[in-house]
């Protein structure tokens, strides 16, 4: 399946909320869905109706907005909960089991057997009662439910021919990439559904997993935004982006507006009182940030020497940080620029020189140096003698 086919769950709003620091009123939940719309992801999922009683209110009024993208709600494997669910007017329903032995013993205590009973019993009813809605069922704790007992689930669940999409959970981050690529392979072989896989960050390897399932031909892949959620939260929407945009420019271009997707980190961070991390996905302050002398040089003749993501695409802009010891003169020669200075390149070096003096005794700021640099040009471009002094004295400063 080419990676260009796909779509996301945008979980924010749903896996989000379970972030320690999310407590999203009604109409941030409004403002998050309205720019995760317009943003252009394909499907906007939301908290179970019945988590609270604000929680089945915001279901139905986010699913009244006519939103350009489809609106789901998650819900346990449980009747009641179907019931209340198909009132919210969602346009799909996404209904989990535990499967796990941990899960089986310590959360819902049912058996293999009892699992498949009440999965076909709670699909079958959602579908006779609203055969248009989009359906999905996945497993909980997937990664480490044996292989045998997943098989029958979801080889059960196909032959009830009520089912759009299955899922794949690795609800607590253990899997690998290797392992993902495997059983969606297997799911993808063995079945004619649409795969969704819902990965955990706590080893670090949820974007490389999500990349994974994709390759092995899923067909959703779950995220929020800046990645939170339960623990140390699930795919990013970020990360996830900046894959796929690595491997396939245009497609993600077309998909999606990259330009509004800062702005869609910041309303988040915003709400959830946290700041953007330094290091992040195509948003970082430093996503976009050259440094060494070495990769500054390269970046100001060809961009994409050091840059597989262009910032244009997002909005951005890249930034060369020179008020260190690590600069360069082509660098150096940029900023000068910048300030409409002219030194040629003898004092151009002299003053890269002096800068990488200067920074291996204090830390220095931009305007440091550009202090230092109006400093040089002004007695570069001076007259006689007085210029000639200050510039001795910019040199031995």
């Amino acid at each position: 399946m080419p990676l260009t086919d796909f779509s996301i769950i945008e979980s924010t709003l749903r896996e989000g909320e379970q972030f320690v620091g999310a407590e999203f009123t009604s109409q941030d939940k409004v403002e998050i869905a309205g720019a995760l719309a317009d943003f252009g992801v394909e499907y906007i999922e939301l908290t179970s109706p019945c988590a609270s009683p604000s929680s089945r209110t915001d279901c139905a009024r986010i699913a009244s907005l006519s939103l350009a993208s489809k609106i789901l709600t998650h819900i346990r494997c449980h009747m009641e909960d179907a019931r209340i669910a198909l009132d919210t007017g969602a346009d799909g329903i996404d209904v989990v089991i535990g499967t796990s032995s941990y899960l089986r013993e310590f959360s819902h205590g049912k058996s293999i057997d009892q699992v498949i009973e009440v999965a076909s019993e709670v699909l079958t009813f959602i579908h006779s009662q609203a055969p248009e809605i989009e359906l999905r069922f996945s497993t909980e704790d997937s990664f480490r439910s044996a292989q045998a007992d997943l098989l029958r689930v979801y080889l059960a669940v196909g032959e009830l021919e009520v089912v759009d999409r299955l899922g794949v959970a690795d609800t607590v981050g253990v899997a690998t990439p290797h392992g993902v690529f495997n059983l969606v392979r297997t799911l993808r072989q063995l079945t004619q559904s649409d795969i969704e896989f819902h990965g955990h960050n706590d080893t670090g390897c949820a974007i490389a997993n999500s990349y994974a399932a994709l390759e092995a031909g899923a067909t959703h892949i779950d995220t929020t935004v800046l990645g939170i959620g339960e623990r140390n939260g699930i795919t990013s929407l970020e990360g996830l982006i900046a894959r796929l945009y690595a491997t396939n420019p245009d497609s993600v271009r077309t998909k999606y507006r990259l330009h509004q997707l800062h702005d869609l980190n910041q309303l988040v961070a915003d709400k959830v009182e946290i700041e953007i991390p330094f290091n992040h996905y195509i948003t970082g302050v430093t996503a976009f940030t050259h440094k060494a002398g070495i990769h500054a040089k390269a970046i100001l003749n060809n961009p994409e020497t050091y840059e597989i993501l262009d910032p244009a695409d997002f909005g951005l802009t890249r930034y060369i940080s020179i008020a260190h010891k690590l600069t360069g003169w082509n660098a150096v020669q940029d900023r000068a620029a910048q300030l409409g200075l002219e030194l040629d390149p003898a004092n151009l070096r002299a003053v890269t020189r002096h800068i990488k003096a200067m920074a291996d005794h204090k830390r220095l700021t931009l305007s440091d140096v550009d202090e230092l640099l109006h400093q040089w040009a002004d007695a570069v471009n001076g007259s006689g003698e007085e210029a000639s002094t200050a510039t001795q004295e910019a040199r031995v400063a």
